[in-house]
């Protein structure tokens, strides 16, 4: 079963994050990585719990009973998904190991995807010039200064980065985003 990888913050935008963890949920096995394991809670208070710490150190799992754990990479997952919520992207964007995780991924060639102000990782990860790139309409001015073409259309592929603008279009984003990830040969 290939492996899926939400990688977030607390203050996450809710239904983006949950939408993506469920509709994933019924293809691939899937963590969810934050600043804290246990329960997170989203701008709109909806908890979802993270199983993988965002630590200086790296990425660190935590067994289903939450005492062991474990280092691992980014790299060991097949999909790696990156959700805005403002709140949340203002506090992950100064977290050098968060964007580490997201430069590593986007350059490995495995799809990585982004939605709404999710695209400002992918700026400050330095993988979005030369690259058309969707994202919040706010954020225009911010993905053309990174050197990409903004595109306002409800999903981008460019490469291995699906992005997409806002949680009304993700049901599409989502069905390109799972074709693409199980299409795509190491």
């Amino acid at each position: 079963m290939k492996k899926a990888l939400l990688l977030t913050w607390e203050k996450y935008q809710d239904v983006e994050l949950l939408y993506a963890y469920y509709r994933l949920k019924e293809e691939f096995e899937v963590d969810v990585a934050a600043n804290k394991v246990g329960f997170i809670v989203g701008i709109n208070g909806v908890k979802i719990k993270a199983n993988v710490l965002i630590d200086s150190t790296g990425l660190i799992k935590s067994d289903s009973s939450g005492y062991a754990a474990t280092h691992i990479s980014v790299l060991e997952y097949d999909l790696l998904v990156v959700v805005g919520g403002l709140l949340s992207v203002e506090k992950a964007r100064q977290d050098s190991t968060f964007i580490q995780c997201v430069r590593d991924f986007g350059n490995s060639g495995k799809t990585l995807a982004s939605i709404c102000h999710g695209a400002q990782y992918l700026i400050s990860a330095g993988l979005t010039k030369n690259k058309r790139i969707s994202g919040y309409y706010s954020i225009k001015d911010d993905i053309t200064n990174s050197g990409a073409t903004f595109v306002d259309e409800p999903y981008v592929i460019d490469g291995n980065i699906i992005s997409c603008p806002h949680y009304d279009h993700q049901s599409t984003w989502m069905k390109a985003v799972v074709k693409r990830t199980h299409e795509y040969v190491a």
